[in-house]
């Protein structure tokens, strides 16, 4: 499911920045850039997210600013890195044939290439410490978004479902025509070709009795309101728990019942009830795809 969220928190030697951005995906897909200073605590948030979200490509962009003064506001080259910097954009040079306007302020612009002189004196924990309340409050952030923006999605949904459950009482009130039409159909055929002839009503009736219940829609109509009617609940019920799939799965169902609905009722009216009824699972369906 969208959504962001936001938090600044000034510690007593440095300002932590966090913001998450999420966009929709069928699963999760995490990816974290930090100071390197703080890479030892990736895992760490990626854990607590698992507490705020399931599904959805999730960025999170964590950065430090040291006050002035502090201790932490010292830095020092890390010269392994750099030179392993420097070769490699020695080969984009040479190998690629690319302009050389190295310079110190276009390496400075890698980060990277500095480290906190401190940095290995913290522990895994005292790291955590650091960003944990920074990370939370905008994970809680994001968290309100996501209710925000799914309670929306849940409303729009269940005014669709309404509108799928009034279809199927259109089709409920067609469907005994169907029989109708067709037994007059056949009398008309019968009398036409018998011409005055005596007909035989056991015949027409056994006929009729055999397309009736060719056509006979009941248990589908029923298993297609329980369907809704668990959809419906799920929504209203399922509070702050995952649901995503669930309801991709009911919907499957919905949408399996709605056709063979349409490819038992040989009627020009009904199926145009039914493809109106497929053309807002569809819409549905879009929806639930950002549903966790």
């Amino acid at each position: 499911m969208t959504g962001c969220g936001y938090a600044r928190i000034t510690g007593t030697d440095s300002i932590i920045t966090v913001e998450i951005k999420s966009v929709n995906s069928r699963y999760l897909d995490l990816n974290v850039k930090m100071p390197r200073m703080y890479s030892r605590v990736e895992e760490k948030v990626k854990a607590l997210l698992g507490k705020y979200t399931t599904r959805g490509k999730v960025d999170i962009y964590i950065s430090s600013e040291a006050l002035p003064g502090a201790e932490d506001a010292f830095i020092s080259l890390d010269e392994a890195y750099l030179e392993n910097y420097l070769a490699c954009l020695k080969i984009l040079n040479e190998k690629y044939g690319l302009k050389d306007d190295i310079s110190v302020m276009t390496v400075a612009q890698n980060r990277d290439v500095f480290t906190n002189v401190k940095s290995t004196e913290y522990t895994v924990d005292e790291l955590w410490e650091r960003l944990s309340e920074a990370t939370t409050a905008s994970m809680e952030d994001f968290f309100k978004m996501k209710q925000t923006e799914g309670k929306r999605l849940g409303e729009d949904i269940l005014s669709k479902l309404d509108i799928i459950s009034s279809y199927v009482d259109i089709i409920e009130k067609a469907a005994p025509k169907v029989v109708e039409d067709y037994s007059k159909r056949i009398r008309e055929r019968v009398e036409e070709v018998l011409d005055g002839k005596d007909i035989d009503e056991t015949r027409i009736i056994q006929e009729v009795a055999i397309f009736s219940d060719r056509v006979a829609i009941d248990e589908e109509l029923v298993r297609l309101r329980s369907h809704i009617d668990q959809f419906t609940r799920i929504i209203k019920e399922t509070g702050n728990e995952p649901c995503g799939r669930k309801l991709d799965f009911l919907l499957q169902e919905i949408n399996r019942e709605i056709n063979t609905t349409g490819s038992k009722c040989n009627d020009a009216d009904i199926a145009k009830v039914v493809v109106d009824a497929k053309s807002e699972v569809e819409k549905i369906r879009e929806q639930v795809q950002n549903i966790e």
